[in-house]
């Protein structure tokens, strides 16, 4: 008879203890968190165009530097290849993100004239959309 208690209480234990350790919901994200977020993916966004930025520069440089080790060395210069110009993203700027429009305000919905008509016609089916028979 103990033995069964126990094991129940052991079986309980086991199935209840996910449910304890179960993640709860996220708390709805306040306008400072959403602020917050919209910065931190700017940022990040603004930090890999800077990367590219140094890429660029680096890759400049290389070449560079090959190019005038060959003219010492006296040997032919390849063609360029055109490549764009490294662009600097400049510093960082954080643009808060625009509120949405109500959907009243989008002007999603139809225009007051198509409102005021009716949007059937007297006209029957039958002459709008003919049948062929075979």
């Amino acid at each position: 008879m103990k033995k069964s208690l126990i094991l129940c209480g052991l079986l309980a234990g086991v199935f209840a203890a996910p449910a304890a350790f179960a993640r709860l919901a996220a708390p709805a994200a306040t306008p400072e968190a959403k602020l917050k977020a919209a910065e931190t993916a700017q940022k990040a966004a603004w930090s890999a165009k800077v990367d590219t930025f140094q890429l660029c520069q680096a890759q400049e440089r290389v070449v560079a530097h090959v190019r005038d080790g060959l003219v010492a060395a006296g040997k032919p210069v390849p063609t360029p290849t055109p490549t764009p110009a490294c662009t600097d993203p400049g510093p960082f700027a954080f643009a808060p993100p625009e509120e949405p429009k109500p959907i009243e305000a989008s002007g999603a919905h139809s225009p007051a004239a198509t409102a005021v008509s009716p949007p059937s016609s007297n006209q029957p089916s039958s002459e709008t959309h003919p049948a062929t028979k075979p």
